[in-house]
């Protein structure tokens, strides 16, 4: 076999391994399901080693299967890393952007840019998901992820904050017509709350003290919803109070569909930070983005 076919073999591996199945791969390569899955066995058959377990209803890889997936990983970073180093003189991003980003903001804020940029530069092509989960970007093969709010320790990323994000309590006027407006925190509990929900777990407002000190708050639950474009509908509806974001609801306060509650308590703050991964050489076309990106937030496009 030639060492040419020996790369097709791994790119096929490791298509199949990030996307999960043969005919992802297949559709992601270009190429047939049975033309990915034969050099795959291939590869197997070279290595005398088998990479996957398969069964009629799922692809999982094997203990060996993992350990080589890392390291065709580390080797394509390099790679990467040696095109970016012959191509950083120039500042047109081009190839596949794969961008995770978290779903309202993302969809209304982050990729109206990253649209923008490939009408100005068809070279650069879009991979993006929407997820509020923790993302392992060097596993998954993701090259940018946009995240709000306290960001975990991690040697293999690099953190660039873009803006901040202000948390404001709201409830429509028929709720509050009908429930009575809180004076305290204290009558939180008194109330039906619309609550974010992140890895099952219900996710806590942020209250300014009298002393001006900033506290996370437990809501009574009454509806979680993992989606900001959901909690702000259910709120609107009047299923309760909710703390929401500036960029999210300002419109509506401007409006008078939703109304502010205990603004003196209220105004909590987030950050909202983009990350990529740490390497000697950073890849043209996410340093481009994150440029592009810190601009809008300098512009106030991303409040």
């Amino acid at each position: 076999m030639r060492k040419t076919d020996h790369l097709g073999s791994i790119t096929a591996f490791v298509s199949t391994a990030q996307l999960g199945s043969f005919t992802a791969a297949a559709e992601k390569l270009g190429l047939t399901k049975s033309a990915v899955g034969k050099s795959v066995s291939r590869l197997e058959d070279r290595l005398g080693l088998k990479l996957f377990q398969r069964s009629t209803r799922s692809l999982s890889l094997t203990p060996d299967g993992e350990r080589f997936l890392t390291s065709c990983q580390s080797a394509i970073e390099i790679l990467e890393q040696a095109e970016a180093e012959l191509t950083s003189h120039t500042s047109q991003p081009s190839g596949q952007l794969r961008v995770d980003l978290p779903a309202a903001f993302g969809r209304q804020r982050i990729l109206p840019i990253l649209l923008d940029i490939t009408q100005r530069y068809p070279d650069l092509t879009l991979t993006v998901t929407f997820s509020e989960r923790f993302v392992d970007l060097i596993e998954e093969g993701i090259d940018l992820v946009i995240r709000i709010g306290e960001l975990t320790d991690s040697s293999s990323l690099v953190a660039r904050k873009l803006t901040t994000q202000k948390l404001v309590i709201c409830a429509s006027p028929d709720y509050l017509l009908y429930r009575g407006e809180p004076a305290s925190p204290d009558e939180l509990h008194q109330h039906r709350c619309v609550v974010g929900l992140r890895r099952n777990q219900p996710i806590s407002w942020l209250l300014k003290g009298d002393d001006g000190q900033t506290s996370r708050f437990v809501p009574p639950p009454t509806h979680e919803f993992g989606d900001g474009d959901a909690m702000l509908a259910a709120t609107l509806a009047g299923s309760g109070l909710s703390q929401l974001p500036l960029w999210l609801v300002g419109k509506y306060l401007a409006s008078g569909e939703l109304r502010e509650v205990l603004p003196r308590y209220s105004r909590g703050e987030m950050s909202i930070s983009a990350l990529w991964p740490k390497s000697r050489q950073l890849l043209p076309k996410i340093r481009y983005v994150v440029d592009t990106l810190v601009k809008a937030a300098e512009d106030g496009l991303l409040d």
